[in-house]
């Protein structure tokens, strides 16, 4: 009889030990649902920017290297010492500037011995030219003299007047290689550091320069561009002149704007590529022969067009959407055609309009009829929360 009241509340314990864990159960299913809706309903966090109106850029990118729009390796055309530097390494000089002496002495001395030659060869050309006349003069009025005399005479003033000549040319060159001992800047720009120093024999033959000047102001810049990008642009040059901005190696800064000069007559066939030259006036010094910068070539300009940051455009299998923050704190996920992308901003041709908010970062937590919590973009916490009312338009660049 006591083991059957046993059993029966082991049976009874057992039917009660299970009601309470699947009471449990539900309870912790219940505990689960309640914090999967919360989530749903919890609003994400979101940067958001407005949609404005305002001229978009066309720009080509390249990479280019700076060149000195003239330089000149400055080197001795004579034999000499070299007596007086007359300039600093890195000055700024002017074309004709004084930069070097050498010796002109013994071109001096060659100098004077010509001229001394040549008077004495104007003096024995006088005498020939008179003896000539005289001798004409004989065999016309008396016949004294013979034909053959006259010729003879007339020789040797002729001879005598190529001596005076020959004079003549040697002077010239004395006083030309006494000039050449006076070194001038061939063209105006900035010298570099100096290759040789005062009391140094240099010679004509010499394969290294003196000095090099590079001419900075203007300066060129040679870039490439894909040879499929040459048709557009030899298309806009017969328009106009085209505008060329140098930026830093990062693409930040602007350092210098510039134009299009030309373009090289051949495609490089390993690269696809062909060069283009721009010149930049460069009166701030800021470019430098073999800087690496890059080049923004502007081709056109489209205007009044619908502008967001470019990292609002989304791509899906439908094509590219943007999300768009309605007045009603939620996101709708719309279709956009995207009409061009320069730098960081995207011009939207259709399913946008102006004044519209569009969600800029967080868009991998969001679905179409989310709630969201608008926040300022990154970088910028004391911008004023957007709101959904129309924008006031940007100002036309």
């Amino acid at each position: 009889m006591n083991r059957k009241v046993n059993c029966r509340w082991l049976q009874l314990g057992g039917i009660l030990l299970l009601l309470l864990a699947f009471g449990g159960c539900q309870s912790a299913d219940s505990s689960k649902d309640k914090q999967a809706l919360a989530a749903t309903t919890r609003a994400v966090p979101v940067a958001v920017a407005s949609a404005v109106e305002q001229d978009m850029p066309v720009y080509l990118t390249g990479l280019g290297s700076v060149t000195a729009y003239n330089t000149v390796s400055v080197k001795s055309r004579v034999d000499g010492q070299l007596i007086q530097v007359n300039f600093r390494e890195g000055q700024q000089v002017n074309k004709g500037d004084l930069l070097i002496l050498i010796d002109p002495r013994p071109y001096q001395v060659q100098l004077e011995s010509a001229q001394a030659q040549l008077y004495k060869d104007q003096a024995s050309l006088r005498d020939a030219q008179l003896n000539y006349q005289r001798y004409k003069d004989l065999l016309q009025e008396s016949g004294a003299m013979s034909q053959q005399q006259v010729d003879t005479q007339k020789s040797t003033a002729d001879q005598f007047e190529g001596a005076v000549r020959a004079d003549q040319a040697a002077i010239d060159n004395a006083k030309l290689q006494i000039e050449y001992c006076h070194i001038t800047a061939p063209a105006s720009g900035r010298i570099g550091l100096r290759l040789v120093d005062a009391g140094n024999i240099v010679h004509a033959s010499d394969t290294n320069a003196m000095l090099v000047i590079t001419q900075l102001q203007p300066i060129s810049v040679i870039f490439t561009l894909p040879e499929d990008s040459l048709r557009v642009v030899v298309q806009r040059m017969r328009q106009g002149t085209l505008t060329v901005d140098a930026y830093d190696r990062d693409d930040k800064t602007k350092l210098a704007t510039g134009t299009l000069l030309t373009i090289d007559n051949q495609i490089d066939q390993t690269t696809g590529t062909d060069r283009l030259k721009a010149t930049f006036d460069n009166k701030d010094g800021v470019l430098f022969p073999n800087q690496f910068v890059n080049i923004r070539l502007l081709l056109d300009v489209r205007k009044n067009s619908t502008i967001v940051p470019s990292v609002a455009v989304q791509r899906g299998p439908q094509g590219s959407f943007v999300y768009v923050l309605k007045a009603d704190k939620t996101v709708e996920a719309r279709p956009v055609t995207v009409a061009l992308t320069q730098m960081n901003q995207s011009a939207i041709d259709s399913g946008l309009q102006v004044g519209e908010v569009v969600v800029t970062d967080g868009q991998d937590k969001l679905q179409n009829g989310a709630k969201v919590e608008a926040r300022s973009p990154a970088g910028n916490s004391n911008a004023s929360q957007p709101t959904t009312q129309p924008a006031t338009k940007a100002p036309k660049s």
